[in-house]
């Protein structure tokens, strides 16, 4: 069979003994397009609770899988050697706490070969496990979805079909890794949103498609929710650094809207401490009592508008996703929105200030 019509499932892992088996069952039993083969290429970022030894029986059991090291541990680089080993014409990458439809892996081929893009994907849908226990779940599934809630990304759209600026997971001729290289492994998050930028720097063209389906099982809890986008927002400046652009505006909103919120508290604490030490028929003190009353107004009108907006948005998410929901759904909101905001004035600090990232956040959070 010609490497023409072979396809290449990359996919990065470690540490997933509870997932790993079920997530090849349903690779394996994908629907592949008339005259194509499959192989999937498994990178395994060192794993110590027993994935390795679950991969390598799987192996045994099924030759079209293979087991890689990926001794960088982190996304990018187990793309990258799985990049360097494919044979196929098509490169499809897929993820262990997705679950996919049966069509999936032939969706991505049908998008690419009626569209011609550069790469082709999916939108990003979530959801939380069903019963009382999942409620938190849920909660954190239907925030991602609402694009309220990200700012109108595209990929929160089940039903839109078009050009996006990234999509989720992706799916690429060959043909795109030479033109516009494989992912930075100096990037422990943001590595897709960053080639997906390069890809659009360079004229390509990414495309969603809604027939490409699959379902997203996001953290259980809110303290992993706000760990895990404040690690996104702190990747994120230094895609911007390299670029010298922002994907998209969205992007920058939370870093500025945590950045003011910060400012106006600071400068009020400040504003009161001068105050009290300030002589008291002084034209200084009366002038940085406005100040600080100011910055109190604002501290106390941006909280407002903010708790008014995650009322409302949390509300509008309720009616439609069910009533339950609403007791965790503000505090869903501003793990997503706080978290990626931390994130990212740490990031533009240690980007622009330090010049170099901070090993702290090189370690993943799941």
């Amino acid at each position: 069979m010609s490497h023409d019509k072979r396809i290449s499932v990359i996919v990065p892992c470690r540490n997933e003994r509870a997932f790993i088996e079920a997530f090849c069952r349903s690779v394996a039993a994908q629907s592949i397009p008339d005259g194509w083969t499959l192989e999937v290429l498994i990178a395994d970022g060192l794993s110590d609770d027993g994935t390795r030894e679950q991969l390598a029986a799987l192996c045994l059991q099924d030759p079209r899988f293979v087991m890689l090291d990926n001794p960088g541990r982190i996304v990018s680089c187990g793309l990258n050697r799985c990049i360097e080993r494919a044979q196929g014409a098509f490169i499809v990458r897929l993820d262990v706490h997705t679950v996919y439809a049966a069509d999936y892996i032939a969706q991505c081929v049908a998008a690419w070969q009626r569209t011609g893009a550069d790469n082709v994907g999916g939108p990003w849908k979530a959801q939380g496990a069903e019963g009382p226990q999942g409620t938190v779940q849920r909660a954190i599934a239907a925030a991602f979805q609402s694009r309220l809630v990200s700012g109108g990304a595209l990929s929160r759209d089940l039903a839109y079909e078009g050009e996006v600026d990234t999509v989720y997971l992706g799916a690429w001729p060959r043909q795109t890794f030479e033109r516009f290289g494989v992912f930075d492994e100096h990037l422990v998050r943001n590595q897709d949103d960053e080639h997906n930028l390069r890809i659009h720097q360079g004229g390509g063209r990414i495309w969603q498609s809604a027939h490409i389906q699959s379902t997203y099982f996001p953290r259980a809890s809110k303290m992993d929710v706000f760990r895990q986008y404040r690690q996104y927002g702190y990747w994120k400046p230094f895609v911007m650094k390299k670029h010298g652009q922002a994907a998209a505006l969205r992007h920058l909103v939370p870093g500025l809207f945590v950045g003011a919120v910060l400012l106006s508290f600071m400068l009020t604490l400040l504003g009161s401490l001068f105050v009290s030490v300030m002589p008291p028929d002084s034209a200084a003190r009366t002038a940085t009592l406005w100040l600080t009353m100011l910055s109190a107004g604002g501290l106390a009108a941006l909280s407002m508008l903010y708790a008014l907006a995650v009322a409302f948005i949390s509300i509008s998410i309720a009616k439609q996703q069910g009533r339950e929901l609403m007791g965790h759904l503000p505090d869903v909101i501003a793990a997503y929105h706080l978290g990626y905001g931390l994130g990212s004035l740490r990031g533009w600090w240690d980007a622009l200030v330090r010049g170099k990232p901070d090993p702290a956040f090189g370690r993943l959070t799941r």
